[in-house]
């Protein structure tokens, strides 16, 4: 079984947080941004297909390097 565990994405919730507030965790994000919804969606593709079948036990961090 593998896991991903994602940062900050730009949904409707992460919208609703102040917008000081959301200035400040992007400014820790090394990238710069929120992630895309697709970008998260991409890597659960990726963990879910049958050529990634030996990756066992693995936490994919999609967060723009925020947390490393």
């Amino acid at each position: 079984m593998n896991c991903v565990a994602p940062g900050f994405v730009d949904t409707e919730m992460v919208a609703a947080v102040p917008k000081d507030a959301l200035e400040r965790v992007i400014e820790k994000i090394p990238v710069g941004r929120l992630a895309h919804a697709e970008e998260i969606a991409r890597a659960v593709a990726f963990l879910s297909d049958e050529r990634a079948g030996y990756i066992t036990g693995a936490v994919l961090a999609v967060n723009g390097g925020m947390e490393m």
